[in-house]
């Protein structure tokens, strides 16, 4: 039998957070909870969690559990593959950031005969954007990807046709 005045301390979300963005230390804050015998994070453990990854969108008021969180290296794991993009403006949204899902879709050149584009990847994590060089308005932006399709996308990449299109609110 669980005794409901028994009071856990557990790390509580007071700003939401997109799946796979960190975590921020700012926005979390201490509550105490009744031991429900739900394995809550507890507040003990804040400054680990900060700066893990979300594995799903986190709402205001959310009960952190280390199921809702994921390290940076568990995305880079046997069959996913790192891939970097040179892109330029238009191929990738102006807010995008470290953090963020994106689409990775391949846009063929129009004085083809294929124009139909193709979502190469449904759901890449932006592992890394580079600011512009001093020679160009390229960035290098780092995505985490299949590695069936990482092949193609770096192929479609080095021919300037791919275009990532960010998700908000994605997992």
């Amino acid at each position: 039998m669980l005794d409901s005045s028994a009071r856990v301390s557990a790390i509580r979300i007071t700003q939401q957070v997109t799946a796979g963005q960190p975590l921020d230390r700012a926005g979390m804050e201490e509550v105490r909870i009744a031991d429900t015998g739900i394995s809550y994070l507890p507040w003990s453990e804040r400054t680990t969690y900060a700066q893990r990854l979300a594995r799903v969108t986190l709402l205001p008021g959310t009960l952190l559990t280390r199921q809702m969180t994921a390290t940076a290296s568990e995305e880079i794991m046997p069959g996913r593959a790192r891939v970097g993009l040179a892109l330029k403006p238009g191929q990738f949204p102006a807010e995008l950031e470290s953090g963020q899902r994106v689409q990775v879709i391949y846009l063929p050149n129009q004085d083809g005969t294929d124009r139909k584009s193709t979502v190469l990847a449904q759901s890449a994590l932006v592992e890394t954007v580079n600011e512009p060089g001093p020679h160009g308005s390229s960035r290098l932006v780092n995505v985490i990807v299949d590695s069936a399709v990482s092949p193609q996308i770096a192929a479609y990449a080095s021919n300037g046709q791919i275009v990532l299109a960010y998700l908000p609110g994605a997992h």
